[in-house]
C-alpha cells in the first residue's frame, strides 16, 4: 500500500504527536517527543514511507480511530512542533475520542513550497513566508488565493525577526548591518533563492540600507520623493553586493547556516530567526556565541494554512483547520513563546520567556515592497533580480 507523502518525503524529519502509538506497520512503539540534539539531522520513519493515507484510517463524520496529518513547514519550527503537535493530539484526543497523528517535513521554505506545489501532499503549511504560500495557491490551486484571511493576523499567530549570533566575546566588534560589508567580516546566511529565512535576512539588509540613505522609510511612498528614493535604491544595492560577497558559504537553509556557523566553525557572524539564534545559544552554551540585537530590523511574519484540495481528498479538513486554531489558543501562543516565537497574545509571555524578546525598532514587509510578488519580481527572479545581479558564487 502506498504512502500519500511521496519521495520528496524522505529527506525529512517526521514525528508522531501521541506515544506510546502504533508506526505505520502496526508495531506497537514508544515515542521520544525531546529533539536529541538541535542540529541532528530528522530521521524519517520507515512507516511514514509505507503507511496507509488519512482517509483509510479515520472516520472524519464519527470521528473513531484516528487520523493523521501531514505539517510541511520550514527549518528552524523542528523544535516547537514535536510539542505543540504532542500538546495538541492530547487536546483532540480529549474533546473527540480521536488519535491524532501528525508528520512532520522540514526544510527550507521556498523548497518545501516548492515539494507542495509539485505533490507533497500536506495537510497544512506553516512557511516562512507569505509568498511561499501564495506560490502553492497560484500555481496548483491547492488552497484559496484567500487563504490569508481565514485566520487572525493574516493567517500568522506568531512572528519573529533577525538577529545576530556572533562568536563569544564578539571579537570582530560586530554591533548592526554596517559592519557585516567590512572587509575581513564572513557573514553566513542561507540563500534567498531557496530558503524563507535567508529572504527575510536579506530584506531586512535591505530596508536598512535603504533607511540609512533616507532617514525614514516612509519617504519610499511619497510620490515627491521619487528620485531621492531611486538613489537609494542603488546604494541598497551596492550594500547588498557589499554583504553577500563577504558570504563564504551560502547554505539552502535556516538549519543548514546555523550548523555551518556552528558546527563546522566557519564565519564570524550568523544572520538567524530570532529563535533559531536563542535555540542556538541554549544548544551551544553561552561560553560560545552570543546574541547581537541590530539598530533596526524587520518584523517577519511567518504564516500557516489548511492545504484544502489534500485535506479535503484526505478527508481532514476539519481537523487541519482545529490544529491551526490551535496554534491562536493560550497554550499554543505559551508553547510559541517558551521556543522564541515572539506570540501575537502577549497574555502569553511569562516573566521568564518576555526576557527573551527585547525592544527593537522593526519595519513591515509592506514598508519597503508592495507585496511578497513585487519582492520576489525585484529581488529574487532568476537572472532580472537584484540578488542575482551582485551575487557572483
Amino acid at each position: 500500500m502506498g504512502s500519500r507523502y511521496g519521495p520528496e518525503f524522505a529527506d525529512r524529519a517526521s514525528v508522531w504527536s501521541k506515544a506510546p502509538a502504533k508506526d505505520r506497520l502496526g508495531n506497537s512503539q514508544g515515542i521520544n517527543m525531546h529533539a536529541k540534539s538541535l542540529f541532528a539531522v530528522g530521521l524519517v520513519a520507515l512507516g511514514v514511507l509505507q503507511g496507509c493515507s488519512s482517509s483509510e484510517e479515520s472516520s472524519p463524520g464519527g470521528r473513531a480511530g484516528s487520523v493523521k496529518l501531514l505539517n510541511v513547514s520550514y527549518d528552524p519550527t523542528r523544535e516547537f512542533y514535536v510539542e505543540f503537535n504532542e500538546t495538541f493530539a492530547k487536546h483532540w484526543e480529549k474533546e473527540t475520542g480521536q488519535t491524532v497523528l501528525i508528520d512532520q517535513s522540514h526544510g527550507g521554505s521556498g523548497k518545501q513550497a516548492r515539494a507542495v506545489n509539485e505533490g507533497l501532499d500536506a495537510d497544512v503549511v506553516s512557511l516562512a513566508l507569505a509568498g511561499d504560500i501564495d506560490l502553492i495557491a497560484k500555481s496548483s490551486k491547492r488552497l484559496d488565493p484567500d487563504w490569508q484571511t481565514k485566520l487572525p493576523h493574516n493567517s500568522s499567530p506568531y512572528t519573529s525577526t533577525i538577529v545576530f549570533l556572533v562568536r563569544k566575546g564578539n571579537p570582530k566588534n560586530i554591533r548592526d548591518w554596517d559592519d557585516l560589508v567590512r572587509d575581513g567580516v564572513e557573514v553566513i546566511t542561507p540563500n534567498p533563492k531557496t530558503g524563507g529565512g535567508a529572504r527575510w535576512n536579506y530584506l531586512a539588509a535591505w530596508g536598512f540600507a535603504l533607511q540609512k540613505e533616507l532617514g525614514d522609510l516612509a519617504v519610499i511612498k511619497d510620490p515627491s520623493k521619487e528620485a531621492e528614493v531611486e538613489a537609494a535604491k542603488v546604494k541598497a544595492k551596492e550594500f547588498i553586493g557589499k554583504l553577500y560577497k563577504n558570504v563564504p558559504v551560502l547554505d539552502t537553509a535556516a538549519r543548514a547556516a546555523t550548523n555551518t556557523f556552528l558546527q563546522r566553525k566557519i564565519g564570524d557572524v550568523l544572520l538567524a530567526w530570532e529563535n533559531e539564534a536563542f535555540l542556538a545559544l541554549r544548544e551551544s552554551g553561552q561560553s560560545e556565541v552570543e546574541i547581537v540585537v541590530p539598530s533596526l530590523s524587520i518584523l517577519a511574519e511567518p504564516p500557516v494554512a489548511v492545504v484544502t484540495q489534500n485535506a479535503n481528498k484526505h478527508g481532514t479538513n476539519q481537523v487541519a483547520a482545529a490544529y491551526l486554531e490551535y496554534l491562536y489558543s493560550d497554550e499554543g501562543q505559551r508553547l510559541a513563546a517558551k521556543h522564541f516565537y515572539r506570540p501575537r497574545n502577549s497574555n502569553a509571555l511569562t516573566e521568564e520567556t518576555k526576557k527573551n524578546f527585547v525592544d527593537l525598532k522593526l519595519f513591515a514587509l509592506s514598508d519597503i515592497v508592495r507585496d511578497w510578488e513585487e519582492a520576489q519580481e525585484v529581488h529574487f527572479k532568476d537572472r532580472t533580480g537584484i540578488f542575482d545581479q551582485v551575487f557572483a558564487p
